[in-house]
């Protein structure tokens, strides 16, 4: 008779990155775009005038090569190697992030893996840059699963796939809820869009008030304020 394996969570947790794990983490990804756009395409493109919050890498890109007169052509021609590029240059600049992690990211994080609650990412970041602020954070080890910039067109779409990562790999029972924890309208969107639990967090750029308007199902200043029982019980 074969042992059963470990059980199945009832809940999965998933964060966005950048203003709700992590803030203000310097130039460098901004500067990994900008440098990739050069390198591979040899066009100066700058970030400048782009609303990049809660944006996908691959779509600020995009916007970027836009600005510089890029046609169509060279959009889809080059978009594989620049994203590389980028990777590869952020990977290497990339800055100590310990001191930038938000309120309450450490304490959350333990006490879900205490649970036996999996964590995982859904970012606009791409994956290796996503990857890389989480080890420079020091992070990394709490994360089961992540999805990714380059994966997926929405970040509605790479909710959906986070979560379905977690159920092919047995992370969760069948029937779990999730609940998807992000600085940005755009989190609520996606949580809405996937039936998830939404929970919006003010320490990034969107003020709270305008988080509020969004309706998420849970609204904090940051993450010290979550009740991590009442959220469980709310996924349940």
């Amino acid at each position: 008779m074969r042992a059963p394996g470990p059980a199945r969570a009832a809940a999965l947790i998933l964060f966005d990155i950048d203003g709700t794990l992590i803030r203000r983490a310097g130039p460098e990804h901004r500067a990994a775009l900008e440098g990739a756009l050069l390198r591979v395409a040899g066009l100066r493109a700058t970030t400048d005038g782009i609303p990049v919050q809660g944006m996908l890498d691959r779509d600020i890109l995009r916007a970027m090569l836009g600005a510089a007169g890029a046609s169509r052509r060279v959009v889809e021609a080059e978009m594989a190697a620049i994203v590389r590029e980028a990777q590869r240059l952020y990977r290497r600049t990339c800055p100590d992030l310990r001191a930038k992690v938000c309120p309450g990211v450490r304490r959350l994080l333990r006490r879900l893996l205490r649970r036996g609650v999996p964590a995982g990412l859904v970012t606009g970041n791409l994956s290796r840059i996503g990857w890389r602020k989480m080890e420079r954070a020091g992070l990394r080890g709490y994360f089961r699963v992540g999805a990714f910039a380059e994966q997926g067109r929405t970040r509605a779409e790479l909710a959906g796939r986070a979560a379905a990562e977690a159920r092919r790999r047995g992370l969760i029972a069948d029937g779990a809820l999730v609940a998807l924890i992000g600085d940005h309208p755009n989190d609520i969107a996606a949580a809405r869009a996937n039936g998830f639990l939404s929970v919006a967090v003010g320490t990034g750029v969107v003020a709270l008030e305008e988080l509020c308007a969004r309706e998420p199902d849970i609204l904090v200043e940051d993450l010290r304020g979550l009740d991590l029982e009442k959220l469980l019980c709310a996924v349940r």
